[in-house]
Order: structure tokens, then C-alpha cells, then sequence
């Protein structure tokens, strides 16, 4: 009994990571495809592979989610917790995909875990959550938006006197590099939360003990992502590329260097799960706002930043939802 609901736990989970590919390959890409740097299809296969190469990078964030959200326990109410969690954050991520609204699959999934881990009565660690999500949480974007803007201000000033067309032809270049930092980064991110909830199911299970991540969890993560990211996300890239401003190839490579940077210092320095969504919206808004502040469609941008808010909360109450049901046969 408990071995095949492990395994259900583990698809459910790899199910979870695809979902998290298709959500959140628009952050990697959008700005891409919205300067024509790289074609959709080009710029969703490149991503693909990046997110693979970035899931083997590191285990940092893994062990946060794995060990540093909730203590699930061992035995049938464990993997209870779990697979409620998993469906709380499957179910805001697309409800979010389907309104276009590029809310944050990290913060869904650690919401999850704490919802699950309150209606279950399962000791959740609101000190982590705080240091390692709420922080990180409100610094990664505001330093997405700075150091944007910083940046894009940096290039302006730098190409002031150079024509501008073959300009923009070189930073079409440049953001092919860009693009694929920051699908590396991503591949970093998120492919390890998949990670972590997987060795919580295994751990609660009694198949592993430890924070140590197995290989076959990191390849059948990095695989699921990366298939995801290759299905495309679509909605939410028409709103991060074109919605909140029309971006031009310089303001393109400025928001996803700064994003990538973001997401490599957060993952290796601190091991904290960002949102790979709200570092690129947000350095997304401080490119655009060395334009002129009207220039960033703040209307859209207010709607964004009312999912970000909303998505703890709600895939909080999601989760301890599905866990009233799941409860009842454990």
C-alpha cells in the first residue's frame, strides 16, 4: 500500500514539475520571442535543454523544500500531506495559466506544503518560510527592478553615440546567451522543488533517509520540466513579453541577465526557492521604466503583483482542501 502510493506521489509530483515547465517557460523565453531574437520554437527548445543542464547544477534548494518546510512524518499520513500539497499547487497553476497570469509555481508549491501541513496538524517551519521564502520573496523582485533599471541605464548611456540598427542586431545576438542564462537559472530553481517533494514522499515512505538527492529523482525531475518547458506556455508569454511593455533587444538582454544573476545568487548562495516569475516581471518593469514610467503598463502590472500575493494564501487553502478529502483515508 504504501509503495504504490509513493509512486502515485511521484507522479503526481513529476505531473507538478510539467506543469511548472509550461507555467513558467515564459519567463525564460518571452522577452525573446517578443524582440524576434529567437523564434518560439526555437527559443522554447532551447530553454528546454538549459532547464535540464540547470536541474543538475545544485541540490541547495532541494534540501530546503525536502527537509525545511514541513515535517511530513513517516507512514501513510506523510505522503497524505504531500500528494494534498501537490494538487493544491497543480490546481493554482492552472487556474493561474488559464487567466494568463504569471503567478509564481514556487510559491504555490511551498503554500501547498504549509496548507497541507496546517490541516494535517503537521509541524510547519514558519521561521524557514519567512527566511527563505517571505524574504527572498519581497528582495528578489525589488532587485530584479533595480538592477534592471541600473543596468538598462548602464547600456544607455554605453551605446549612446552608436547607430542604432546594427545595435539592435548585436543585442538580438547577446540575448540568445541571455535567454539561455536564464533557463539555466530556472532549470536551477525549479526543477530542484520537484526534487525536494519527491524525497519528502520517499522519506515519509521509508524508502530514503536524508536530504541527499537520489539521481534518478534529478533526472526524472530535469526530464519532466524540461518537457514542459518544451509544451510552452503560451498565455502567460503574450503577457510578460507584450503586456507590460514592448521591449526592444536591449531592454530584452538587460532584464534577463539581471534575472539570471538573481536566480544563480539566490539558488547557490543562499538556497532559497525565488520565484523565477517575479524576478523576470519585475526586471521586466525596471528596463522598461528607464523609457519613461507611463511606458510600463502598470494596470497589468498591479494584476500580477495581486496573484503573487494571492498565491500562498490560495494554494495554501487548496491544498488543506484536498487534504479534508485525502484525510479521510489515511
Amino acid at each position: 500500500m504504501e509503495l504504490a502510493l509513493v509512486l502515485v506521489v511521484v507522479l503526481v509530483a513529476l505531473s507538478f514539475d510539467f506543469t511548472n515547465g509550461f507555467h513558467d517557460a515564459a519567463n525564460a523565453i518571452a522577452t525573446s520571442v517578443s524582440t524576434r531574437a529567437l523564434t518560439p520554437r526555437i527559443a522554447l527548445g532551447m530553454a528546454a535543454i538549459f532547464n535540464l543542464v540547470g536541474a543538475f547544477l545544485g541540490t541547495g534548494v532541494a534540501e530546503t523544500i525536502g527537509s525545511g518546510i514541513v515535517d511530513v512524518g513517516l507512514g501513510l499520513h506523510g505522503m497524505a500531506v504531500v500528494l494534498s500539497a501537490l494538487f493544491g499547487a497543480i490546481g493554482w497553476n492552472l487556474i493561474t495559466w488559464r487567466l494568463g497570469l504569471p503567478s509564481s509555481s514556487s510559491h504555490a508549491l511551498i503554500g501547498a506544503l504549509a496548507g497541507a501541513g496546517i490541516a494535517s496538524s503537521t509541524t510547519v517551519h514558519w521561521s524557514v518560510i519567512l527566511d527563505k521564502v517571505v524574504v527572498p520573496m519581497v528582495v528578489s523582485p525589488l532587485s530584479g527592478f533595480v538592477l534592471g533599471y541600473l543596468v538598462m541605464v548602464a547600456i544607455l548611456w554605453a551605446v549612446r553615440r552608436k547607430a542604432p540598427a546594427p545595435t539592435h542586431r548585436r543585442f538580438r545576438v547577446a540575448q540568445t546567451v541571455s535567454a539561455a542564462a536564464m533557463s539555466l537559472g530556472h532549470g536551477l530553481q525549479d526543477a530542484q522543488k520537484t526534487m525536494g517533494v519527491i524525497v519528502l514522499a520517499l522519506v515519509a515512505g521509508g524508502f530514503h533517509s536524508g536530504t541527499a538527492i537520489p539521481w534518478w529523482v534529478k533526472l526524472s525531475a530535469a526530464l519532466a520540466i524540461s518537457f514542459g518547458t518544451y509544451a510552452g506556455g503560451w498565455r502567460i508569454m503574450r503577457t510578460l513579453g507584450r503586456r507590460i511593455i514592448h521591449l526592444d533587444p536591449a531592454r530584452g538582454f538587460a532584464a534577463e541577465s539581471v534575472s539570471a544573476a538573481v536566480l544563480y545568487v539566490a539558488a547557490i548562495g543562499f538556497h532559497a526557492p525565488v520565484s523565477t516569475t517575479h524576478t523576470i516581471s519585475s526586471a521586466i518593469m525596471g528596463v522598461g521604466a528607464t523609457k519613461r514610467l507611463s511606458a510600463v503598463r502598470w494596470g497589468v502590472a498591479r494584476t500580477m503583483v495581486t496573484a503573487w500575493v494571492l498565491t500562498l494564501p490560495a494554494a495554501a487553502l487548496f491544498a488543506a482542501a484536498v487534504y479534508g478529502v485525502v484525510g479521510l483515508f489515511v
